[in-house]
């Protein structure tokens, strides 16, 4: 296995970030992703590609293709067994085998997608991540984070280090000001047809 820059890379891209694929192996998991992004995009159709940041086996792509079945999609994925089935979804061209941490392109994406993996990346990196996901934005800017409004870190599933909460949309608001705040929501792990537990931001580059 590749070693990488911070601890938390190396932790998801191996043996702990194999068991989460097992973890999520559920077809559940994309309908609940499904309604998720049918709220968050609402009627909006003006993108054709799109790239998703951590898209670990590509259930969140899967709902996305029930909503825009035309859609381009590209990944970037650390861990090699869930790229292994994220070629079921996308063509292994479209697929950046690396750390976002590690991502350059010039290339931007009328729709950038990240959920449920800034809060597992080092907080001395985050700066460097935003200025990755806003330069390869083209339109929008979809994250869907824990949020807390001051920075926390938890335990995760016994592991210290590899979890934290804050502001992500209002950090990259306050250092990006071409980044437009157009919509946002909650998604409630108590929701009999949908639990999840997550909040989402909608941004516009202007």
């Amino acid at each position: 296995m590749k070693k990488f820059e911070t601890e938390q890379e190396n932790f998801w891209a191996g043996e702990f970030g194999n068991d989460y694929i097992e973890r999520n192996k559920n077809s559940e998991l994309v309908e609940y992703n499904l309604n998720l992004f049918s709220k968050a995009l609402g009627k909006k159709n003006n993108f054709a590609n799109c790239i998703e940041f951590g898209s670990n086996i590509g259930n969140n792509i899967k709902a996305l293709k029930k909503l825009y079945p035309d859609l381009e999609f590209h990944a970037v994925e650390i861990n090699e067994e869930a790229i292994e089935i994220l070629k079921e979804e996308i063509p292994n061209e479209n697929i950046i085998k690396n750390s976002i941490l590690n991502f350059e392109s010039d290339q931007k994406w009328d729709l950038v997608l990240i959920k449920g993996v800034l809060i597992h990346i080092n907080p001395s990196m985050l700066e460097k991540v935003y200025k990755i996901l806003v330069k390869a934005t083209n339109k929008y800017l979809l994250l869907a984070e824990y949020y807390s409004r001051n920075p926390e870190t938890l335990d995760y599933r016994g592991f210290e280090e590899k979890l934290y909460k804050r502001d992500f949309a209002g950090e990259i608001l306050d250092l990006y000001p071409e980044m437009i705040l157009i919509d946002y929501g909650f998604a409630y792990h108590r929701d009999t047809r949908f639990p999840l537990d997550i909040n989402w931001f909608l941004l516009e580059k202007s």
